[in-house]
């Protein structure tokens, strides 16, 4: 089990080896995750519970808001699981939950919860209808403000459908990545998928600049997010724990700061990912990131469910998820800190029963 660079060099993962962490789990809903099959990132009819259940889950072990773990229908455990296993293995300092407008709150006690009284952002297919400055500057203010009590950050997300508002972010900040982005499915739904973009992208009109776009065809967490890197504007090494959406608030960075004709240092900033995710047959990270102007280092932990035999586990490898809550930094940090493969895999089956 290895970390394997997808951009840049090992130097900067490498520097954080034994390092102490902070862990925040950035939590949303977006109202286009109610439309029909357009995600398999939680239960039907209760998607909007699966970021409450993942940040219940990742700190106490248990989920409150719900009887059991929240699993796709065709039984994906979420890879909160892979999160929570690898802090098991090796606690990360602090973990700190962000509300970017959640549903339902966690019922967690003691975890600092970062409450930014945002509501959940609307159906981008009818028009997000985001307070692009505000949740922005709420963003800018708090990565400015924050003191890190450890060596690195670790921002992690749970936004379900948040894959699809990132391809329709993107788009609408006119970068070629149609293709570029993953999905909770195997096989994605494209069609549902493509016309709700198509909808969003309806509303954008030609004249609007980079707010307004974002206010019709993005999330909370992504704007939010994009604010929260200008804000520490390189004081404090930070690993964006993602895929393809932490890749788009990178984009809406990139876009600010060639409207501003502003520049950003961004040594201390890297991406890491899963292996589900860069072998990803129907997405793309790597080309993804490589519409950016901004230079990060970007990473994937090739770590895989072979020693498993749990049929839960073996549908990640057959594509059926492929990130979420953290996982790929996760298991990063999880071989920064000397766990093989085999420690975690068992861990992991333990958490499942």
């Amino acid at each position: 089990m290895m970390i394997k660079n997808i951009l840049g060099t090992n130097d900067y993962i490498e520097f954080l080896r034994g390092k102490s962490v902070t862990f925040m789990l950035a939590l949303s809903n977006t109202k286009t995750a109610d439309i029909k099959d357009i995600t398999q990132a939680g239960i039907p009819g209760k998607i909007y519970l699966t970021p409450t259940l993942d940040s219940e889950f990742l700190t106490c072990g248990k989920v409150r808001s719900l009887e059991n773990i929240a699993q796709t229908p065709k039984g994906v455990p979420t890879p909160a699981l892979i999160t929570r296993a690898t802090h098991l293995l090796k606690p990360f300092s602090n973990i700190e939950l962000l509300n970017l407008g959640l549903e339902v709150l966690p019922k967690v006690d003691y975890f600092k919860i970062h409450d930014f009284n945002l509501a959940p952002s609307e159906d981008i297919s009818l028009n997000a209808n985001i307070d692009t400055m505000d949740v922005f500057k709420r963003g800018l203010d708090f990565g400015q403000e924050y003191e890190c009590k450890d060596d690195y950050i670790i921002l992690a997300e749970s936004v379900p459908s948040g894959t699809t508002t990132a391809a329709a972010t993107a788009l609408a900040l006119g970068y070629e990545c149609k293709e570029f982005f993953s999905s909770s499915f195997k096989n994605v739904p494209d069609d549902i998928r493509n016309k709700t973009i198509e909808k969003a992208l309806e509303n954008i009109d030609e004249r609007d600049d980079i707010f307004t776009r974002l206010s019709k065809v993005s999330d909370n967490m992504l704007i939010f997010i994009a604010g929260f890197i200008l804000g520490l504007n390189n004081q404090t090494k930070f690993i964006l724990a993602g895929g393809t959406q932490m890749a788009c608030a990178l984009l809406i960075v990139n876009s600010i700061l060639k409207q501003m004709q502003g520049h950003l240092e961004t040594s201390n900033l890297a991406l890491c990912t899963t292996k589900w995710v860069y072998e990803d047959e129907k997405s793309d990270i790597k080309a993804l990131l490589e519409l950016n102007d901004l230079k990060i280092n970007a990473y994937y932990a090739d770590f895989d469910f072979s020693l498993s035999e749990h049929p839960a586990l073996k549908l990640y490898d057959e594509g059926e998820a492929k990130e979420g809550v953290g996982a790929g930094t996760a298991l990063t940090y999880a071989l920064l800190n000397g766990i093989s493969k085999e420690e975690l895999t068992k861990k992991i089956e333990s958490l499942l029963g």
